[in-house]
This record gives structure tokens, C-alpha cells and sequence, in this order.
């Protein structure tokens, strides 16, 4: 249930409001935003009276809510959230973010040389994966902590923040020190203990979508770590698994479109892992801009043909140069800016 307070409400009506909501049996959040106030019911609101909470003074309206996700909702938060990534850069509002780099770190010269070209063209933060998720054992699984310590390396060199996935809870507490954007990727959607211990953790999560989860099961793990006290949340529409076989996944452009309209998170696009082609890459990244999307996260490697992982799906750091001008194109019509 949320409760809209009238333009204008005292003090006082504000307390009497949130005081009959805790009688009902609930917590309250408060949602303040440029012209609205929201007061959201946190636990089963089944012993609020609604007719009695419409009458109270300051009250405008009273909705319930039936969606499971509260703290998600737009319902309960209006105005969209804007996610700070590191001091200036943030994800969300009217700038898109871009987000490039490496599938896999492979080395020091490697990492630091690939970002410095994405800087130069524009990028505001740096991918690149230290543990690597690989369906077979046998494929190369990254670098590990030597991995972290070369992108900590190439941010002291460019001054870029650096996202990466984190694989398992017991590295939660180095990469909340050492990392500035974790990532919680697809295979790891739904893994709870982890979704739970990162919402313990000041740092931002980019959350990815499952490879078969719904929207809203999405939108539930997001919960996950906003009840834990983490707000610094950004979904990544990625692969989706679908029948087609033509490209390694399919990317759900319709999927930000379905956030934006049920979440005040920030919502940006992976085209690389979604469609497993390079060549597709610029024009899936368009597709994503035009759609509303928050940013982008592109794989860029410096020789794609001896990447030790996912060299396929990778574009050059000339392409990328090439990307981000039609990205500034495509920005400007839909009231955006890179």
C-alpha cells in the first residue's frame, strides 16, 4: 500500500499519517521526490483502514499495491533513480553511461592499453572480468585476484571506476574495497545468499537478468538487495535464452522498456553477451539507446581474434571510437546526452 500526502502537507499531518500506517502494522518508508511525497507500506497492510487513512488531513490518495517488490517499485519511489558510480559519474538521468572494456583481463598492458582508448573515446567506466563463469571447466576462468589488481591499475592510469562480477560471498569484502561497481551476473541472478550479503555492502550493484527469469523475478532479486539497505542498484538487460540458436542469446530490448515502467532503477544494455556477434554489437547498442535505455556495457578487446575469452562478441577499440559518435546521434533524439 502507498500512501500519496497532498502538496502543501504540515508537519504534523505527515506524522499522524505515518502513526496510523505503523498502528495498521507496518513500517513506513518515506519517498520524497521534486513534487511528490510517498509514504509505502513495508510488511502486510491488511490492518490499515483504508477509507480512515483517505480521510486523514494532508492525505491525497490511497493504492494498494500488489506487486511482491516494494523498495523496486515505482509506485513507491516516482522519480527515477540516479546511481553514483564514483565521484562525478554516475548511471541514470540524462547522461548515458558507457561501460567498456575486456570480456576477461589478460594482462597489465593489455587491460591499461584498452583503457585508455575506450577514455579517449568517451567511455565513463571499464569492464573487465578477474573470475569468469564458464560452462566448461576446462575453458579459461580468468585471473582471479591478480586480475583485480591489474584493472585496480588501469583505473590508477586513467582514472576510470571499474566494474567486474563477483562469483562467490566469500570475496565480498575485497571486491567492497577494491571495486567500484560489482557485478552480479546472469548465472547468479537468483543466488540469494549472495543477493542478501550484497545488500550489506556501500557499493553499487549492476544486476544482470537471469537467462530465463521473468521480469518480475528480475525485479525480486533487485529487492533482495534494496531490503538489505543497498538503494545503489542498475539492471543489465543481457542474454536471454530463447529458442534461437543463430546467435548465442537474444537480446529483450522490450525488457527496458518493462523496467523503466515498474522500476525507478537505472537500466542499461549489454548488446555483446546478448547477441554473441561483434558485428551486431553497434546496432543492437542504437536499438538500446533508442529504447530508453540508461547506458551501455560493451566488450571491446585490442585483437579479438586471440582473446582468451569470448573473442567473438568483442569490437575493436576503432569500432568503438566508430559506436560512440552514432551513440551521441542516436542520444540527441531521444533527449539524451553521452
Amino acid at each position: 500500500m502507498v500512501v500519496i500526502m497532498k502538496p502543501g502537507f504540515s508537519r504534523q499531518e505527515l506524522d499522524r499519517a505515518i502513526r496510523a500506517m505503523e498502528d495498521g502494522g507496518v513500517k513506513v518508508m518515506i519517498s520524497r521526490g521534486a513534487e511528490t511525497t510517498i509514504l509505502g507500506a513495508e510488511g502486510n497492510a491488511s490492518g490499515i483502514d483504508i477509507e480512515k487513512m483517505q480521510s486523514l488531513p494532508g492525505v491525497e490518495r490511497v493504492m494498494r499495491v500488489s506487486e511482491p517488490y516494494k523498495k523496486v517499485n515505482r509506485k513507491y519511489h516516482p522519480d527515477d533513480t540516479v546511481v553514483e558510480i564514483a565521484p562525478g559519474v554516475t548511471v541514470g538521468g540524462k547522461k548515458l553511461a558507457v561501460i567498456a572494456g575486456p570480456c576477461s583481463v589478460e594482462s597489465e598492458a593489455q587491460i591499461t592499453a584498452i583503457a585508455r582508448e575506450v577514455k579517449e573515446s568517451g567511455a565513463t567506466a571499464l569492464r573487465g572480468g578477474a573470475f569468469k563463469p564458464r560452462t566448461s571447466p576446462y575453458a579459461f576462468q580468468g585471473m582471479g585476484y591478480s586480475g583485480l589488481d591489474l584493472l585496480e591499475k588501469a583505473r590508477m592510469a586513467t582514472g576510470l571506476p571499474i566494474v567486474t562480477e563477483i562469483m562467490s560471498t566469500d570475496d565480498i569484502g575485497y571486491f567492497a574495497e577494491h571495486v567500484d561497481v560489482i557485478q552480479v551476473g546472469a548465472r547468479n541472478m537468483q543466488n540469494f545468499d549472495l543477493l542478501k550479503r550484497l545488500g550489506k555492502v556501500d557499493k553499487p550493484i549492476l544486476l544482470k537478468r537471469g537467462l530465463s527469469a521473468t521480469i518480475e523475478e528480475w525485479l525480486m532479486s533487485a529487492e533482495y538487495i534494496l531490503s538489505g539497505g543497498n538503494e545503489r542498484v542498475i539492471f543489465c538487460v543481457s542474454e536471454a535464452r530463447t529458442f534461437e540458436s543463430y546467435t548465442r542469446n537474444t537480446l529483450d530490448l522490450s525488457a527496458v522498456l518493462a523496467v523503466k515502467k515498474q522500476s525507478h532503477l537505472p537500466v542499461v544494455v549489454d548488446p555483446s553477451h546478448a547477441s554473441g556477434q561483434a558485428w551486431m554489437v553497434e546496432r543492437l547498442s542504437l536499438a538500446a539507446v533508442a529504447a530508453g535505455c540508461d547506458g551501455l556495457i560493451v566488450e571491446v578487446h585490442n585483437d579479438p581474434q586471440h582473446a582468451l575469452c569470448d573473442g567473438q562478441q568483442s569490437i575493436t577499440p576503432t569500432q568503438f571510437t566508430a559506436l560512440m559518435t552514432k551513440v551521441g546521434q542516436i542520444a540527441a533524439c531521444v533527449d539524451r546526452t553521452v
